[in-house]
């Protein structure tokens, strides 16, 4: 495994991230659960990312059992708050009664003293963002989390909040969490080079496309018996690309490359995000942990600028693609 810094931060965290969205908790069993992550933190992973909505809390509580029988020291735990909690009016958003006690919650059911990375999982109209900063900010005074980022925030509020946290002399965020893959890449126009531009890693999430970019989604093809496509509990957020013939068949000619390189097409798909400006680290779902001792090869695999030239080619075919401007 090899280790960036979060951002300009000096918190160093393995290239992939092992995340629990719709696995942990839900469609994968608590004992396959556990043999994932156990395989990889063997193989070097020590960044793990959560969020207390995920199962309801379900998710961070497999995910902290799972990580008890590690030193403390050696991980890089990460969670969010935003979604609701509850059917309270306070059991959602940044306020900061929300954020202090979705904190505490969320180490409950993570047994564990402090969070490495406590995120905003999505911006919140309804609160000042000197209130959301304030709270992160006692936070971290109280040492229940060392860093503060946001999830999905657009360019202008990551812009406000670095602003509102030099004013108030609040400790700044230091990372981003956004969709980022070769077909998701809005980030390109703006936030990230807002991010770059305030110290603020990419921890990208859904660096395969949701399985898009494993190439096992054929265009014209039923999607595979037990695949994530075929789960009706799940293929909810997928059925964009699925319905998207031209880009199924530019994964196909992407796919191709792969073979050519002797690699997977997850292995390219995470070499290439990998190789993006700003990205720390890329974080990936597994069911079975095959599926991390292949992804984790990418780390290793050099893509010269010819080919990346040739793999924009073929996106550029796809009208979801939005180039780097």
């Amino acid at each position: 495994m090899k280790y960036r810094n979060l951002g300009k931060s000096g918190l160093r965290v393995s290239e992939i991230a092992l995340g629990s969205w719709l696995t942990y908790g839900k469609s994968v069993a608590d004992q396959t659960a556990e043999e994932c992550i156990r395989t990889a933190y063997e193989a070097g992973i020590n960044f793990f990312d959560t969020a207390n909505v995920y199962e309801k809390g379900a998710a961070e509580t497999v995910l902290g059992k799972a990580l008890k029988d590690y030193r403390r020291s050696s991980l890089v735990v990460a969670s969010k708050v935003y979604f609701p909690m509850g059917d309270g009016p306070n059991d959602k958003g940044l306020s900061r009664k929300h954020i202090i006690e979705s904190c505490d919650a969320s180490l409950k059911r993570l047994d564990m003293d402090y969070l490495d990375l406590y995120q905003c999982h999505r911006y919140d109209p309804s609160v000042p963002i000197e209130e959301t900063l304030w709270a992160l900010d006692d936070l971290q005074r109280q040492g229940k989390i060392l860093y503060a980022g946001v999830s999905e925030w657009p360019a202008d509020k990551i812009q406000e909040a670095h602003h509102i946290a030099k004013q108030h002399n609040f400790r700044p965020l230091i990372s981003n969490q956004p969709i980022y893959n070769m077909i998701e890449r809005y980030i390109e126009v703006d936030v990230l080079p807002v991010s770059v531009a305030n110290g603020m890693g990419q921890v990208v999430f859904s660096p395969l496309g949701q399985g898009i970019l494993t190439g096992k989604y054929k265009s014209g093809q039923q999607a595979p018996e037990g695949s994530r496509a075929a789960n009706s509990k799940l293929n909810s957020t997928m059925q964009k690309y699925l319905e998207n013939e031209a880009l199924l068949e530019a994964v196909g000619e992407i796919e191709a490359i792969a073979h050519e390189l002797e690699i997977t097409m997850p292995q390219l798909a995470l070499a290439w995000i990998l190789r993006q400006p700003g990205v720390s680290s890329a974080i990936i779902g597994a069911s079975r942990p095959e599926q991390i001792e292949d992804n984790i090869k990418s780390v290793d695999i050099e893509l010269t600028d010819e080919l990346l030239l040739g793999i924009n080619q073929i996106l550029l075919k796809v009208s979801s693609f939005k180039p780097r401007s």
